[in-house]
């Protein structure tokens, strides 16, 4: 959503005024080139001009410089909301969040009165995974304008994080009812029904939300997932797994042990079933356009990694090798890594993509010992290396932070 200040810097020229005015209008009609190229020139006449400054560090696509811009206009007018929105803006676009809240926190100590910076704030702790916070930040919000849709969606959005928040698809219709034609609220809706178990109303909330706006990559994944949560073993194995992570149950310690296994089982199936349900998208011509290409390219790969590990499991049980049947289990592990792999971030990726190499070395190790030196008593490295690839699920979760929808 586009700045919109429900105050201005007083600034003297009328005409320079004007100009930021036809900018902010821009702004909201989703032309940020041209709302850059009158800001641009109200700062070629007027180079101290802090609202110019600050509206056009909402518009800027490079993050430095939009920061750049932030920074200036805070120097300009350090007691004004503005200035502070802005920069909580631009830190927040450049992923830098935990400063964006700061910047927003600022920004309405000079002036809770105005919905923006709360706005702000309930994104940036979104993009933290601090639900509550975000929660809180969206509902005050809103007590200041209760017809803001972005504030509905972010509320909506941040209560579906939250177990046992039955308000979230309330939220989200009404975010919908006041703004029909944002992407945001649509998306909102869509994540609210797929959290409440409604996997069709989400396919069809994602699929407006990308009608309004194609190039929203968000929606494109999220519609795939929905569309996955129509076949109904990946939608009990998706909800009992993220329920498991929301719940504290006190077992012995046995128990325990066991209770993790399962659950490290649970994710290869997930994640079997997810390589399997994206292939089977992939034949479709306009579903295969939403796939990311390295989700497919992983989907294929475990498909692959599954058939590969069949035969050498089949294989070890025919010969009576026990080490070459553990590799088999082991190969077919290999799924976890590669699809954690497939969907993590940049730097996330590389270490994930080297331990998936590193464990695909140690079931060959293992194999290359079966063949030099057969021992019908013994399983070698194989069910260490099952384990390791299990427990890719929870290395995958302390080297990757992935960002929420609607952050």
């Amino acid at each position: 959503m586009a700045a919109r200040p429900a105050m201005s810097i007083p600034d003297s020229d009328a005409e320079l005024d004007a100009a930021v005015a036809r900018a902010r209008t821009l702004i909201q009609l989703r032309r940020p080139d041209a709302a850059e190229r009158e800001l641009r020139g109200v700062l070629a006449r007027s180079p101290e001009h802090t609202m110019a400054h600050a509206l056009l560090a909402t518009v800027l696509d490079d993050e430095a410089e939009a920061i750049a811009e932030a920074n200036e206009a805070v120097r300009l007018a350090p007691d004004h909301w503005l200035p502070h929105y802005a920069a909580a803006w631009a830190l927040r676009k450049a992923g830098r969040n935990a400063e964006a809240i700061r910047a927003a926190s600022a920004a309405i100590a000079c002036d809770p009165s105005v919905p923006g910076p709360w706005e702000q704030l309930a994104r940036a702790h979104f993009a933290r995974n601090e639900w509550w916070p975000a929660a809180q930040a969206a509902r005050q919000g809103l007590t200041l304008d209760p017809n803001d849709s972005d504030l509905a969606s972010l509320l909506s959005l941040a209560l579906s994080e939250i177990a046992g928040a039955p308000d979230a698809l309330v939220n989200a219709a009404q975010a919908v009812r006041l703004g029909p034609e944002e992407p945001l609220a649509h998306l909102a809706y869509g994540y609210a029904a797929l959290a409440t178990g409604d996997p069709a109303t989400a396919v069809q909330a994602f699929r407006e939300t990308l009608r309004l706006e194609p190039n929203m990559d968000q929606a494109g994944e999220l519609l795939v997932e929905a569309l996955k949560h129509r076949n109904p073993i990946y939608r009990v194995l998706f909800r009992g797994l993220k329920g498991f992570g929301k719940r504290r149950v006190r077992l012995p310690l046995a128990f325990r042990f066991l209770l993790f296994l399962v659950i490290l089982v649970g994710f290869w199936m997930l994640w079997v079933a997810d390589a399997l349900l994206t292939l089977r998208l992939s034949r479709d011509s306009y579903h295969r356009l939403l796939l990311r290409r390295d989700a497919l390219q992983a989907a294929r790969v475990c498909a692959g990694t599954l058939g590969a590990g069949l035969v050498i499991l089949v294989l070890g049980v025919v010969l009576g090798q026990p080490e070459v049947g553990a590799a088999g289990v082991a190969t077919l592990a290999l799924v976890t890594p590669i699809q954690e792999a497939g969907r993590a971030k940049s730097r996330a990726r590389r270490i994930l993509h080297g331990w998936t190499v590193l464990l695909v070395g140690a079931i060959a190790v293992s194999l290359g010992l079966s063949a030099l030196s057969p021992d019908p008593d013994r399983l070698g490295i194989a069910p260490m290396t099952t384990l390791a690839c299990l427990l890719t699920v929870w290395i995958a979760m302390l080297v990757d932070h992935r960002t929420a929808p609607g952050s």
